[in-house]
């Protein structure tokens, strides 16, 4: 899931080890905006504000530095924690995060059940849905806000059990 427990929060990333002596840490982004890896981004790790101070990229992975972090056991401490961050605000795209709890409604017009959480696929991600299917983010055609409706374009079979 891509939420935290503050429902404000998404979770952009993970911690997995202390880089080094000099308070570094080795770091995994589920998220794709360059924003979120930027010097002066703020992270919440553990309920706790993380201001960015250093970047580098290494291999699939990002090294960061964060201010007040200066030496390699307060990094450690930071060792397998998950990162959040507040959701940027962006019209032009189409944030998951906003998907749960809608309905999902087939080219048909059919409802087939709500929008409870998103997993991680390589191929396209999938929108879980309360009546146990799973459909690829790749068939959203589009998200209605207002009224909570995501639409999609499925090929025929996909809901048939």
């Amino acid at each position: 899931m891509i939420m935290s427990d503050d429902s404000d929060l998404l979770e952009i990333g993970r911690i997995h080890k202390a880089h080094g002596i000099r308070g570094e840490v080795a770091v995994s982004l589920t998220s794709n905006r360059e924003e979120r890896r930027r010097r002066g981004s703020v992270v919440i790790v553990e309920g706790k504000e993380l201001v960015i101070s250093s970047v580098k990229e290494l291999h699939e992975r990002f090294i960061f530095g964060f201010d007040g972090i200066t030496d390699r056991n307060q990094a450690e401490t930071l060792s397998g924690k998950v990162m959040f961050a507040a959701p940027i605000d962006d019209d032009g795209e189409l944030w998951v995060h906003e998907m749960i709890g809608c309905t999902v409604v087939d080219q048909g017009g059919t409802e087939r059940g709500l929008v409870e959480g998103v997993l991680a696929n390589p191929a396209s991600d999938l929108l879980e849905l309360s009546t146990g299917f799973l459909v690829p983010l790749a068939f959203v055609s589009r998200v209605d806000g207002d009224s909570k409706r995501v639409f999609v374009e499925v090929p025929d079979g996909l809901f048939d059990v």
